[in-house]
């Protein structure tokens, strides 16, 4: 392929490398130059420009893209019709996602110009999908580049592909001892038969018995007899030696203890056996929780028909340690003595208002003060302190309706780009003695100091309560309250999409605080909300 600058005379037929924009002129990278393109960067006034150009036995970024990722597919994946050099992979069905690393790292080594990413190994996917791109990274190969991919491909087929969910039927047995209520039981079914869900699979057969060998070898001689194509147990106590109840149960029926722990937290506490020719789990403690943990990991495999033996179990050490573990006391070296937290409040003040038409929504006013200096001075009235305010959008006038309020003004300079800038932005700005922050929206009048302080009073690290959100007639509203643990998650937001995600990601760490009025729920973004707001409030 030849690549470089040339006069706009000759370059008909070319491949823009860069995107052009002058005046009235828009030419987009990799548009193909014709006798319309050339008039118009001539009178736009350039005189030469950047292109590539396929030479003889050379294949476009697409066609290259296509045959390999068609090359690198297998059962269960679909591949989308390759555009700007890359071919994306879709998963066709629900399923377990199976790669051979091998092959596809001796892919990506045959040359820099060719490309293959995936999701990771084994990760359960949904219909529909994308688990794997093949990018090319210039806008066209030699055809012999392309051929020794497809080759390599072939050679180790499949690279990818989605191994559909085979068990259908599933037994679960808990083991009862003195002190387990049986309202954790039944959470217990709950969450198991929603993690059983997308795999098409249900609970066919369930036991409550005494923690004891031979009241469980009965229990699983019972479910595998109704059909259980594979067996889950949830014992009182957790499993501590291969010796102990669970594993002694499985022996006791003939079933072989195949595997016991795995370096994943949580979920060290695993068993793998085998009872019947059928796999049997004994559940770590952290499987009553629907949060993902290493138990899903083996689960969501064995669902899908995989092998799961032993090197695949010690082989999880990497990346074994989950973000969950955010919820669990840290360290200390003195015994923890009760404090009043100090909370840094961050309000979110630089968006452009879209949605309004034309107005800053901002410095609208109610009661004759501009909504920002409103949500300012609640969280200055509250016991947050320092009080951070992030501007963005008209940056000169905002700053002036907070005049003389004692707040630190951050700007970012990347508004347009989203929320997420402005997120990092405030986080940044807080100083290294805050325990954490509340993020409050410039645009909610009605979140008052005492609704801040609510959230402040229920934030308790050493009892697990790292997030604190309010809540209203079962809604979750604004603004949150974010532990320090959280502010390495906040800094790497991108986009539009606020930190609202991570309260899913970190259910066990989150706290919900039910407030008066639904304040908390409601934020100004067109006109017609001003209004409704504005009445509310000033009819007051």
């Amino acid at each position: 392929m030849k690549f470089g600058a040339v006069p706009i005379a000759e370059a008909e037929g070319g491949v823009a490398v860069h995107s052009i924009r002058k005046g009235a002129l828009v030419l987009k990278k990799g548009a193909v130059i014709g006798a319309k393109e050339i008039a118009a960067l001539k009178d736009a006034g350039i005189s030469e420009i950047v292109v590539a150009r396929l030479e003889p036995g050379d294949v476009s970024e697409d066609v290259a893209a296509s045959d390999i990722a068609q090359a690198v597919a297998g059962e269960g994946v679909r591949v989308e019709r390759a555009f700007t050099g890359r071919a994306n992979l879709f998963s066709e069905a629900p399923g377990v996602l199976v790669v051979n690393k091998t092959a596809i790292d001796a892919l990506n080594l045959i040359d820099e110009a060719v490309t293959f990413a995936t999701l990771p190994a084994f990760k359960p996917v949904v219909a529909g999908e994308m688990i794997a791109t093949v990018k090319i990274i210039p806008f066209a190969v030699a055809g012999a580049l392309r051929d020794a991919a497809v080759s390599v491909a072939r050679a180790a087929a499949p690279l990818i592909k989605v191994a559909p969910y085979r068990i259908r039927k599933v037994g679960v047995i808990s083991t009862v001892l003195p002190g387990l209520a049986t309202k954790v039981i039944d959470k217990t079914m709950r969450v198991a038969a929603e993690r059983l869900a997308p795999a098409g699979a249900m609970i066919v057969a369930e036991r409550r018995v005494p923690h004891d060998k031979d009241a469980l070898a009965q229990a699983l001689e019972e479910v595998l007899r109704e059909g259980a194509e594979l067996v889950i147990v949830f014992g009182a106590s957790a499993i501590a030696d291969r010796r102990d109840v669970i594993p002694a149960a499985v022996e006791a029926i003939g079933g072989r203890v195949e595997h016991f722990g795995m370096p994943v937290d949580p979920g060290n506490l695993l068993l793998l056996a085998e009872a019947r020719g059928r796999p049997l789990l004994g559940a770590p403690g952290c499987a009553r929780s629907p949060k993902e943990n290493g138990f899903d990991w083996v689960l969501m495999r064995l669902l899908a028909g995989l092998d799961v033996p032993r090197e695949a179990i010690t082989g999880l050490g990497v990346g074994g340690l989950l973000m969950e573990i955010v919820t669990r006391p840290q360290p200390r070296d003195e015994p923890v003595v009760p404090h009043d937290h100090h909370i840094a409040a961050v309000v979110l003040a630089a968006g452009r208002s879209t949605r309004m038409g034309g107005p800053n929504k901002l410095l609208e006013e109610i009661g004759g003060k501009p909504l920002v200096r409103i949500a300012a001075e609640q969280a200055i009235a509250s016991k947050a302190s320092p009080v951070i305010v992030v501007t963005g959008h008209q940056q000169e006038r905002v700053a002036a309706a907070l005049k003389d309020l004692p707040v630190r003004l951050v700007h970012n300079p990347d508004f347009a780009d989203g929320l997420g800038g402005s997120v990092k932005t405030g986080i940044a700005a807080i100083p290294p003695e805050a325990d954490g922050a509340v993020v409050c929206l410039g645009d909610m009048p009605q979140v008052d100091a005492a609704l801040i302080d609510q959230l402040i009073a229920a934030f308790d690290p050493e009892k697990g309560a790292l997030a604190v959100v309010p809540v209203f007639d079962g809604r979750r509203g604004n603004p949150v309250l974010w532990s320090r643990r959280f502010f390495p998650d906040l800094m790497a937001i991108e986009g539009d999409i606020g930190a609202r995600h991570l309260i899913g990601r970190y259910s066990e760490a989150v706290v919900e605080v039910p407030v008066t009025g639904n304040g908390a729920l409601v934020d100004v973004d067109t006109p017609e909300a001003l209004r409704g707001v504005k009445a509310e409030i000033e009819g007051g």
